[in-house]
């Protein structure tokens, strides 16, 4: 399952913004057309007008079993 942190940007005292995560954004796949849409799933109710979404570091991927490459991408 491909997922993203959800973050906000929050400048420090020091001038330098750090991003600070509130959610998650999953890719799914509609399970008749295959159509590709994403949920946003936030951690609390979020009171802001920008949201970001990164994918995550290697350690925050959970273990998981390896999926099938999609026809036509790379490595397939």
């Amino acid at each position: 399952m491909t997922h993203f942190n959800v973050v906000v940007p929050v400048e420090g005292t020091d001038g330098k913004t750090r991003f600070r995560r509130v959610g998650a954004l999953f890719e799914n796949a509609h399970s008749e057309t295959g159509e590709i849409y994403y949920t946003v799933q936030l951690d609390f109710p979020v009171g802001v007008t920008k949201l970001l979404a990164f994918p995550p570091r290697a350690d925050e991927v959970p273990e998981a079993a390896p999926r099938a490459e999609a026809p036509g991408a790379p490595g397939a």
